[in-house]
């Protein structure tokens, strides 16, 4: 009898007619995956084969506009979720009505795995097992509609003793030998014990098979400070190895998480997915497009859109889209950035809300920006070669990687964002959603007189989900945005010969620092912030713990849109 081995997860939902959504599972053979919801509606798929692994993503159809049903997930007609003897409730499907009047989004990134129940945890509660136990306690009360992981769902850089126990068992079994390092992972095979032990975790999967998903991916999902500068890629392409590396995290980034990011008919028009789905074993397609991607990422496209009734979400790739030349470096080739501008322009006035999902925030703590701008220009040889090779070893040790460090990318991305908030019939809000940098912040750009655009426009900055910041770094984001440090920023952008950006930001909420989510309420052209923190403790209203004790604690709320 089959059984599953992941799942299932809610990804796609439909917002333009309400009645279909995909769900993703992961079975331990060969089955056919069926999804069957209470009162009708459901889907079947085969499961396909990657890697001696078996998958299925399922269509289900036949939904009612603004409802909620629960489902269960069937393995060759057999009940396989919820399983016969677990508490877990079945998932449920939740559809918006058509037209949809609004969105609740929340967003994070960074989610180091939660340790096994009953285990010490060395960076606090998981922000998302802390939110699945508050939606289970109260089904009927608020919870997202959707659910944005901005970067870093694995970290295949820095496992975690069970599972670096897990690889040296699995290598000496399998017995072919690898250089790679002993705490990381090597291949598509060990990148599978990294979802197994994040998705595993029965609250994460209670939560992720009843709020659908949209992700990309960062850096640590592969390596820490993947695609950094064009000598960062010539030396890891020659070490031994990392081509399985990157192969294996291209591989599973796409099984795992991108195709769940498509819709229906987007996954029809996907001439991969049908070879993947076609083929007895569709390892080597795959394999051979990992193959293409890392000889040359123009031709992918990993970045994609989502529309939740009036608000636009352009989800952006910006690791594998990188161009790494240092006189042309770009956050985005020519066609990735065209993409994005042609998104944004897309139906003027037919968007209340344009959210620009990036994993890297695009305004950082202002002594940061000009850091990372200075160190652009000396990698650029504008001080000379000794300046340039000493920007390259700062770039890797300090992460000066961000839009800043991609001086033409950052000018471009704002310019599109003021004309796009410039339309006569702008959004109410352009907002720039991101993480990686493990804490959580709101900064409001200003244009010069006669520039500011109609819509307010945002950077909200959220991370972790679950990890840590150490001592240094939070003060070192508290100094960034104060005045002495900004003027310190001025003197190395003078000193690399870099340009003023034509806009000035400030902070206007954090830094917050540990495991949270912020979340988006959009209601017409009306748009509401909060931040929550996981926290650990007793003596809290009982509505608040979860089985360890905690809570999820409201730092801050604020109107976006008050006084626009």
């Amino acid at each position: 009898m089959a059984g599953l081995r992941l799942g299932p997860l809610v990804r796609y939902v439909d917002w333009e007619t309400g009645t279909s959504a995909t769900v993703w599972v992961e079975t331990d053979r060969a089955c056919t995956v069926g999804v069957a919801c209470a009162g009708g509606g459901g889907g079947t798929a085969r499961t396909f084969l990657v890697a001696g692994h078996h998958y299925a993503l399922v269509v289900v159809t036949g939904l009612t506009p603004g409802s909620a049903v629960e489902y269960e997930v069937v393995l060759d007609g057999e009940r396989a979720w919820p399983p016969a003897d677990s508490p877990l409730p079945p998932g449920t499907l939740r559809t918006p009505p058509v037209p949809a009047t609004g969105a609740v989004i929340a967003f994070g990134s960074c989610r180091w795995a939660a340790p096994t129940e009953g285990a010490a945890d060395p960076v606090g509660p998981d922000v998302l097992d802390t939110l699945a136990a508050r939606l289970a306690a109260d089904p009927a009360g608020d919870r997202p509609d959707v659910l944005l992981l901005l970067g870093d769902q694995v970290y295949a850089d820095e496992t975690s003793a069970a599972t670096r126990a897990w690889i040296a068992r699995h290598r000496r079994e399998a017995g072919t030998g690898t250089d790679a390092p002993p705490d990381q992972v090597a291949d598509y095979e060990e990148y599978t014990r990294l979802y197994d032990e994040s998705w595993g975790d029965p609250d994460l999967r209670r939560l992720l098979s009843t709020v659908p998903t949209c992700m990309i991916f960062d850096d640590h999902d592969v390596i820490d400070d993947w695609n950094t500068s064009a000598a960062w890629v010539a030396e890891m392409r020659a070490t031994p190895w990392w081509h399985e590396r990157i192969i294996g995290g291209l591989m599973s980034y796409w099984v795992y998480q991108h195709i769940g990011n498509l819709s229906p008919a987007e996954l029809a028009e996907d001439e991969l997915y049908a070879a993947v789905l076609a083929a007895d074993d569709g390892t080597e397609a795959l394999r051979a497009f990992a193959e293409r991607a890392e000889a040359d990422p123009a031709t992918v496209r990993w970045s994609y859109r989502r529309d939740f009734g009036r608000t636009r979400l352009l989800m952006v790739d910006t690791r594998a889209a990188r161009v790494l030349e240092e006189r042309h470096r770009a956050m985005l080739d020519a066609e990735e950035a065209d993409w994005l501008r042609e998104q944004a322009f897309d139906d003027p006035g037919g968007v209340d809300h344009l959210l620009v999902g990036t994993s890297l925030p695009w305004l950082l703590p202002p002594m940061v920006h000009f850091a990372e701008g200075w160190h652009a220009a000396l990698c650029r040889g504008e001080r000379g070669p000794r300046w340039a090779r000493f920007g390259e070893w700062l770039r890797r040790r300090a992460d000066l990687e961000h839009w800043a460090a991609f001086t033409t990318s950052f000018h471009r991305l704002t310019d599109t964002i003021a004309e796009v908030g410039r339309q006569d019939a702008a959004p109410a809000t352009v907002s720039v959603l991101s993480g990686d940098v493990h804490h959580a912040y709101v900064a409001e750009p200003a244009w010069p007189a006669g520039q500011r655009p109609r819509s307010r426009v945002f950077q909200l900055t959220c991370s972790p989900l679950h990890n840590a910041v150490p001592l240094v770094m939070r003060m070192s984001f508290r100094f960034g945005w104060s005045r002495f440090a900004k003027a310190a920023g001025h003197l190395l952008a003078r000193h690399g010969r870099v340009a003023r950006p034509a806009i000035r930001w400030e902070r206007a909420g954090g830094p917050w620092f540990g495991n949270q989510l912020m979340t988006l309420t959009l209601r017409g052209r009306t748009a509401r912030l909060r931040l929550e923190k996981a926290e650990a403790g007793a003596g809290r209203p009982r509505r608040d713990t979860d089985r360890e004790g905690a809570r999820l604690v409201r730092v801050m709320e604020r109107d976006l849109t008050e006084g626009a």
